[in-house]
């Protein structure tokens, strides 16, 4: 995951970019949920997956982290729904953006670590 993330940082302003049109691709009425501009949440989307890819063998931080981020997505509403597509669309983005780099094995990984954030993020039920 460290060497695909690292190769994805090298274009992360597109690689991000690529990601948010994915995301509305999949849920397009998400796109209304963005009042912000695009180009601002690129860089706060690398700067989470670089984060949670930084505490990956520190769990006692990377849960509070997951369980935190996921609270302020609570504060905008998000659907449990949603949630589907931003790992589908993060998937897709990887792919498209990795191309042969983004083998059976890192794709297996990235999935994992999208089961994991689902596991700990609060949700809306709660």
């Amino acid at each position: 995951m460290r060497k695909s993330f690292a190769l994805l940082e090298r274009q992360s302003h597109v690689a991000a970019l690529v990601f948010y049109q994915n995301l509305f691709k999949l849920n397009p009425e998400l796109r209304a949920s963005f009042d912000t501009d695009i180009e601002s949440r690129a860089f706060t989307l690398m700067d989470k997956l670089a984060n949670a890819l930084s505490l990956l063998e520190k769990p006692d931080e990377l849960i509070p982290a997951l369980e935190d981020l996921g609270a302020k997505h609570l504060e905008y509403e998000s659907e449990a729904d949603n949630f589907k597509n931003v790992a589908a669309a993060l998937l897709l983005m990887l792919s498209n953006v990795l191309g042969k780099s983004f083998d059976e094995e890192t794709r297996a990984a990235w999935i994992r670590l999208c089961e994991v954030v689902d596991e700990y993020r609060p949700k809306l039920s709660r």
